[in-house]
């Protein structure tokens, strides 16, 4: 659908703005707002300034680019009489993330609260709507950024911040364009959630199909015998069940020295990270890591929440904390087959069962003993093969309707940033396209 422009334009004199509307109005934002903020945060180590507190106190990683009902974290009052830099601000704030993984994240406040140190609070506007500012922020949210400052961690300033000129209509249309930008996005936000649970339901397909095919095999005639294993249950009559200590080798080759790629394995492939780089985990000691030869089943043992395991196609090394192994009789078994069943047993959660430690900490692992001894599922090679190439076929079939629905969500996503954004800067003209009521005007 295309929208109609205004009648006439006029230069903004500002560089990244360009030409807005005629009858729009250039504002600096320190003058379209009463209070501009931020906040701080009290001491931790300080119990009396969290314990039974009853003031909420906002963080940048609450912030959700909606309308914020509630956050998680409370203050007390001596926090608030304790630091001068703590204000509580009304609801219908504006909240925008100056600097972290959050940069440039939104929120407006339902309710009212104090913020920390990384939140830009705009409140009491003048003239001006604070949803109309919410969606100029998040049409502009990539300009914004470009204007932060630093280099780690890039600061959008308060300074920058109350600088920054914006080009406003009236406060009847601001109503407009807000009320056209909540049907617009919802509907939109609508469509994205539709595709986000179709991708579930193909995810959710594809285990299932995977789990049916490694287990019971490909014949539903076939006659079933009970495994003896627990996650297991029927197997096929002629399949037998074996221990892994039975299939595999495990290697712990110690490298020694430099030279080689340093593997990490992730549930979206093998990635390669140069070890004199600074992203990521850096080792003191590179010559402790493990050798992977091409072919090597590795797998983050350590980890069983957020790891994963996978078949190296190159030669490299891993961090002493993997588990390296390969199929000990390549006539009798498919490696192809036995990683389907071993990234089964991460994404279902499976290997969670034989884990010990902290899930807490975010640290589950699989002990030497309990790995070999995990029994699986195991027909004949030709059988694994078999099964295989079935589900190489299959899983890619239903991995390119994932890939398709992501491509839409990506379209529909680009489509709600461009409407925003033409709408907030007088790019397109929605007067006509919508009605605001009394309480509006």
């Amino acid at each position: 659908m295309s929208f109609p422009r205004y009648p006439a334009y006029k230069d903004s004199g500002v560089e990244w703005l360009g030409d807005v509307p005629e009858h729009w109005e250039v504002w600096k934002l320190s003058h379209a707002f009463t209070q501009i903020g931020s906040g701080t945060t009290p001491k931790t180590d300080n119990r009396d300034y969290y314990e039974g507190g009853d003031i909420p106190w906002v963080n940048t990683g609450d912030f959700n680019d909606r309308e914020l009902d509630e956050c998680d974290k409370r203050i007390t009052e001596l926090a608030i009489v304790d630091h001068s830099a703590l204000k509580t601000y009304p609801p219908g704030s504006l909240l925008i993330a100056m600097y972290g993984a959050t940069i440039g994240k939104l929120a407006i406040l339902n309710f009212a609260a104090t913020v920390n140190q990384a939140c830009c609070v705009f409140a009491g506007p003048s003239e001006i709507a604070s949803k109309f500012m919410f969606y100029w922020f998040l049409g502009l949210r990539e300009q914004i950024i470009s204007l932060a400052t630093g280099g780690g961690q890039p600061n959008i300033s308060q300074d920058i911040l109350r600088s920054l000129r914006v080009a406003i209509p009236v406060l009847l249309h601001q109503a407009q364009i807000v009320s056209f930008l909540d049907h617009q996005t919802s509907t939109i936000d609508d469509l994205i959630a539709e595709q986000k649970r179709l991708i579930e339901l193909l995810q959710e397909k594809k285990q299932a199909v995977i789990s049916h095919a490694v287990t019971k095999g490909l014949n539903p005639d076939a006659p079933m015998k009970e495994s003896g294993v627990e996650w297991l249950g029927e197997v096929p009559e002629h399949w037998e069940v074996k221990r892994v200590r039975r299939i595999f080798e495990i290697k712990k080759r110690i490298v020694g020295e430099l030279g080689f790629e340093v593997l990490s394995i992730t549930q979206q492939g093998i990635k390669v990270r140069d070890p004199e780089s600074n992203e990521g985990q850096v080792s003191m000691d590179y010559s402790k890591y493990q050798l992977v030869n091409t072919g090597d089943f590795a797998m983050n043992h350590m980890d069983l929440l957020t790891g994963f395991v996978d078949i190296s196609s190159r030669l490299g090394v891993t961090s002493p904390d993997y588990r390296v192994f390969s199929v000990s009789r390549p006539l009798e078994s498919n490696a192809e087959y036995l990683l389907y069943i071993f990234q089964m047993g991460y994404r279902q959660k499976i290997l969670y069962a034989y884990g010990q430690g902290s899930s807490q900490l975010g640290r589950w692992r699989l002990p030497t003993e309990a790995f070999k001894n995990w029994s699986i599922p195991f027909p004949s090679r030709e059988e694994q093969i078999f099964i295989t190439l079935y589900l190489d076929r299959v899983t890619a079939k239903i991995v390119a309707l994932i890939t398709e629905q992501q491509r839409l969500i990506e379209l529909l996503q680009e489509r709600r940033s461009a409407l925003i954004s033409a709408a907030v800067t007088g790019q397109i003209d929605v007067r006509g396209l919508v009605e605001v009521g009394a309480s509006e005007q």
